[in-house]
């Protein structure tokens, strides 16, 4: 068994007679299974605003959120509330990550298998070096204020269907219609991708295809990294800054 205490992670408690209902309908996944549950709040346009996981417990919810979004994220389900019987506060909670075997009461992570077990407890856990960058750019999975974008990212072109954070049969949430058209009536034309890469560049330069803007180039790993790319333009000879890139 290995963990690691993730440091960065703020567990918010939702609670109250209407905190079901009232999660229910903001947010992109379904709620009502007995399951950790990944989901993004996003903008009544469509776009990205937070990502997070959730878990029903007995009378209360729990939200695990990179903390420095956290008390954005709070402050944005305050204004939703209006009436409703929701209280919004810290849980006090810590947030352990781990591969292989997890410990009593740990979590599959739902975006992936690879992505290991989650604990959420009052106590830190063990500390191991994992190397998450090289996991998530192995299996293209996008990571808060990195691939995900606020008021930038699409969830479809981020691949959020993929990794089961999003569930189209629901019903309405905030940003449904527009995440609804992308799925049924257009073809993405944008997203993330592996791509090989030689040499290195900073995280958000733009990639050229034959000199023209194509994407832009973010996480990086072993040789590979994570992009998003204009599928129209990637085509030869893709650039980041002095790194050569091919697609995979």
């Amino acid at each position: 068994m290995s963990g690691e205490h993730a440091i960065d992670r703020t567990v918010l408690k939702i609670s109250g007679g209407d905190a079901g209902k009232f999660l229910q309908d903001l947010v992109t996944n379904n709620l009502d299974k007995k399951a950790l549950v990944y989901a993004a709040l996003l903008t009544p346009q469509g776009k990205y605003l937070y990502d997070f996981f959730l878990l029903e417990q007995d009378d209360h919810w729990l939200l695990d959120v990179k903390s420095d979004s956290a008390p954005a994220l709070a402050q944005r389900l305050g204004m939703y509330r209006l009436r409703a019987d929701v209280v919004i506060e810290d849980s006090g909670l810590q947030v352990q990550r781990g591969l292989n075997e997890g410990p009593d009461g740990s979590l599959q992570d739902p975006r992936h298998p690879a992505l290991g077990w989650r604990l959420y407890s009052v106590d830190a856990g063990s500390k191991a070096h994992i190397n998450w960058d090289a996991i998530r750019v192995e299996h293209c999975i996008p990571e808060t204020g990195i691939e995900l974008v606020p008021d930038q990212t699409y969830i479809l072109e981020a691949g959020f269907e993929r990794l089961n954070g999003v569930d189209f049969k629901k019903g309405c949430y905030v940003g449904q219609e527009i995440s609804a058209r992308m799925k049924h009536k257009t073809e993405l034309r944008k997203g993330l991708v592996r791509v090989g890469i030689k040499g290195a560049a900073s995280v958000g330069t733009t990639i050229t295809s034959g000199g023209k803007p194509a994407g832009v180039i973010y996480t990086q790993s072993g040789g590979k990294a994570i992009a998003y790319l204009r599928f129209d333009r990637a085509k030869d000879d893709l650039k980041a800054a002095d790194a050569a890139l091919s697609l995979l």
